[in-house]
């Protein structure tokens, strides 16, 4: 037995050596398969890395410009040079395009505040001393003191934050008028009770193309059950903002509507538009 088992032993040995080296064999193989796709991708990355980048800026060439001007293109390199070629302000053209487009949705929606002080007998009648607008991103458009038409018999200071210096260095009233007339035009006009603001400005505007903080129903209803809440009072519930502490300021209060609408725009213009036919 111990003579048969010494001629077994070296047989496994041998089959086991076997099983190893075509294993091996197998891996080299596979080794050596993967090394060609391995090296071209390589040299690809290298022959990438290698591509001189065409500069079509004539200065930045310098002397190279008759020779990088002369250098063949595709068409498609053609039209990427057309898109990404820039103006004498840095921007290509499709990025002018892009900020056109932003600054008009900008300036699509304006909001509206103005100052009063009073005039005639008890200073009951309101003139106008100061009109801000701002944009839909609250940045100011104008703010404008306003000479007094008449004889001021109340400042309304403690309210209106107006003093007599402020009004009497304004400007006159038709040119601050001319102005807002046109900055409103095609525009949505954002307000609080803003029919006394166009009242007193004399100018209308057209109905369909005003929001008004103190009229929208829903807002409204949460608010104030249903009665015309105070613009601070608005702040404060949808804006988390205190505002009119004291003195007033138009600036602040043009914000203040238009920051509440951008927060309800959506809502607000289903609304609308579910409602086309009622006064709102």
């Amino acid at each position: 037995m111990s003579e048969n088992q010494d001629h077994v032993i070296p047989k496994r040995k041998k089959r086991r050596n076997r099983k190893k080296t075509s294993s091996e064999t197998e891996n080299q193989s596979i080794e050596e398969q993967s090394r060609p796709l391995h090296t071209s991708m390589e040299r690809l990355k290298v022959q990438n890395n290698n591509v001189p980048q065409v500069n079509v800026d004539r200065k930045a060439a310098g002397s190279n410009w008759e020779a990088i001007r002369q250098t063949p293109q595709s068409s498609a390199e053609v039209n990427a040079e057309e898109e990404n070629t820039q103006s004498p302000t840095g921007l290509s053209k499709s990025a002018r395009i892009r900020q056109k487009r932003k600054t008009n949705q900008l300036n699509k929606y304006v909001a509206m505040d103005c100052e009063m002080v009073g005039v005639g007998f008890n200073g009951q009648e309101d003139m106008l001393a100061r009109v801000s607008i701002v944009n839909k991103n609250g940045e100011i458009i104008i703010d404008k003191f306003v000479k007094p038409q008449e004889a001021v018999t109340d400042y309304r200071t403690s309210v209106s934050g107006i003093r007599p210096h402020d009004v009497e260095n304004g400007e006159e009233f038709k040119d601050v008028q001319d102005e807002v007339v046109k900055i409103l035009q095609g525009k949505i006009l954002v307000g609080h009770a803003i029919r006394n603001d166009l009242a007193v400005l004399h100018i209308k505007h057209p109905f369909s193309n005003i929001r008004d903080t103190a009229r929208y129903k829903p807002l409204c209803r949460l608010v104030a059950n249903g009665r015309t809440p105070s613009l601070k009072r608005l702040s404060q519930a949808i804006l988390g903002q205190e505002i009119q502490t004291g003195e007033h300021n138009s600036v602040e209060d043009a914000r203040a509507a238009m920051h509440i609408y951008n927060r309800l725009s959506k809502d607000w213009e289903a609304y609308l538009k579910k409602h086309q036919h009622r006064k709102l």
